[in-house]
């Protein structure tokens, strides 16, 4: 019988993933950080041609994909790890470096992945809550390190609050982090933060060997379907990252949609929507700004505006939803919504001129 099959028991206290609700009619889902844009008709075209191959096997060592992205990065290709997508690179990173009962750091509230990806791989996970200004707690965060530490992911946009780490708050936390514990920079909304802000990995990776970027296609490069991220590591982590990656993971699809993302004239187009996005934060934060509703806006560096609303978080989901807008609820601790179609986004700043009226 199906009882009697042997099943770890530790995943009975591990939560599953939560994907964004998707949409009923006549309502927008925001409840997933996903582009408002179909694929760019250069990715389109390119992946029509790519499918008379499907009888084959993807590259399994994406050659192509790992020079031009060995080449956007300044690093040589053997230091770039292919994968399906940021979340299996940040479970890749789980295997190569946790052993049972090893710990893993994140911040909390992050990416919701994080505790699931390092119980699941027998880790010890250690969260760490963010500040009152829901931002990292970088010394809280050095001060939870201990002898078993192995791994430390730090966000940045932080999903879902939207806060961003400087150049000089990463760099001072490097240099307090013993260098035998690795940090993931998780960067999979960086492209959507003022570049004047946003800290400087590619200077930090260059001084510190334990450091590693993680970078998505899912986001601005609006691929998520087809699952691809990767990150950039220093050779040794590099060759784990892909000992413990499932084979042939980087599907043909995938691979050739990002190689022509990286090129011209897609770089270009794909720029322009990355700037038509943060203005439409900024209107909505802008807007958001101006009203009282019970919380006070954290400012956003990523697709996404957040609302610490607390206990009424719950609320502020039913009433948007009986609105026409899926948005994305966190327990008690906040809600989410993304940057999405402009119609979405003005139904959004209606909702919410609408909450504050029926709040006082």
């Amino acid at each position: 019988m199906a009882e009697n099959i042997h099943v770890r028991s530790v995943l009975e206290s591990i939560p599953s993933y939560v994907p964004g609700k998707p949409a009923p009619a006549n309502a927008y889902k925001v409840s997933s950080n996903e582009s408002p844009f179909a694929p760019l008709p250069e990715i389109r075209a390119a992946l029509e041609r790519e499918l008379a191959g499907l009888n084959r096997y993807p590259d399994m060592a994406a050659v192509r994909l790992r020079t031009l992205l060995a080449a956007e990065h300044g690093v040589e290709p053997a230091q770039i790890h292919v994968s399906t997508g940021a979340s299996a690179v940040l479970g890749d990173l789980v295997r190569a470096l946790a052993d049972q009962g090893d710990e893993v750091i994140f911040p909390w509230r992050s990416f919701e992945a994080y505790p699931i990806l390092v119980r699941s791989h027998g880790a010890t996970a250690v969260p760490v809550p963010l500040t009152e200004l829901h931002e990292l707690d970088l010394e809280a965060i050095a001060e939870a390190v201990t002898e078993r530490t192995r791994l430390i992911f730090l966000c940045s946009p932080n999903n879902p609050t939207g806060t961003v780490l400087t150049t000089p708050e990463l760099m001072a936390f490097l240099e307090r982090i013993p260098d035998t514990v690795t940090v993931a920079l998780d960067e999979a909304y960086v492209e959507f933060a003022d570049p004047d802000v946003r800290a400087d990995s590619a200077r930090a990776f260059e001084d510190f060997e334990n450091l590693v970027r993680v970078r998505t296609f899912s986001k601005v490069h609006g691929i998520a379907g087809l699952r691809l991220g990767y990150a950039i590591a220093h050779p040794r982590l590099a060759k784990a990252l892909d000992k413990v990656a499932i084979p042939f993971g980087a599907s043909s699809l995938a691979q050739t949609a990002a190689c022509v993302a990286l090129e011209e004239p897609a770089r270009t187009e794909l720029a322009e929507r990355v700037e038509w996005i943060r203005r439409e934060r900024s209107r909505v934060q802008h807007a958001l700004e101006g009203l009282d509703l019970g919380c006070t806006l954290v400012p956003s560096h990523g697709n996404f505006v957040y609302l610490p609303l607390g206990e009424r978080t719950g609320e502020f989901v039913h009433f948007a939803l009986e609105r026409g807008l899926v948005v994305r609820g966190y327990g008690s601790d906040g809600c989410r919504i993304t940057i999405a179609e402009e119609a979405a986004n003005s139904r959004l700043i209606a909702i919410a001129q609408a909450w504050e009226e029926q709040k006082s």
